[in-house]
């Protein structure tokens, strides 16, 4: 199974290229940069937000700008390469995700949840669905037992990530990533399965 590249309309030196650019000062680079990842962005925000419950009121264009504009903020990173901008990319998006259903569960006073399928294998609680904060907490917890996992999880889920693509960022394999993916999926079901006394 092949996945769609992270960037098809530019070599992955042109991004890397810009990004040093950037972070060495020269802000012609950021206006080259930005429609050469816009378009994975918006993609990538699309995939993530085919998850969440119908009636989100999120876009994707909203999420996307969102994710660059923080993106754009982040003066003190040295961007080293594309993975690093679209891991960070990936990190951003679940922040903005889970902030947004924090608010959306204030704003119901705590009543509801914001479920969203983690994946088409249906792992999770609730038909497929899971409690957004609840699996920001999960993972939270994941990543100091084992960093790489979570890591896959944020890609994966709220970077909207392929297998292909998720490896290439880690620099590992698409086996490897598989594996820890589904390892990871139990292990969460188990974390966000409601216990029955």
């Amino acid at each position: 199974m092949t996945g769609t590249r992270l960037v098809n309309t530019a070599a992955p030196n042109q991004i890397t290229q810009l990004l040093v650019d950037w972070s060495n000062g020269r802000q012609e680079a950021l206006a080259e940069l930005l429609p050469v990842v816009y378009g994975e962005l918006r993609r990538a925000a699309r995939r993530s937000l085919r998850r969440e419950r119908p009636n989100h009121t999120l876009s994707g264009t909203a999420l996307v700008n969102e994710v660059y504009l923080q993106l754009v903020d982040q003066t003190a990173v040295q961007w080293q390469n594309r993975a690093h901008f679209f891991g960070i990319a990936a990190n951003l998006m679940r922040q903005i995700l889970v902030q947004h259903a924090r608010r959306h569960q204030t704003a119901k006073r705590g009543g509801g949840q914001d479920l969203v399928a983690l994946d088409e294998a249906a792992v999770v609680p609730t038909e497929g669905s899971v409690d957004l904060v609840a699996l920001d907490e999960a993972l939270n917890n994941l990543a100091e037992r084992d960093a790489r996992k979570s890591r896959i999880v944020e890609l994966r889920f709220f970077g909207g990530l392929s297998t292909e693509e998720t490896a290439e960022l880690l620099g590992i394999s698409p086996r490897t990533v598989k594996r820890e993916w589904r390892l990871t999926k139990a292990w969460l079901y188990h974390e966000l399965t409601p216990r029955r006394p």
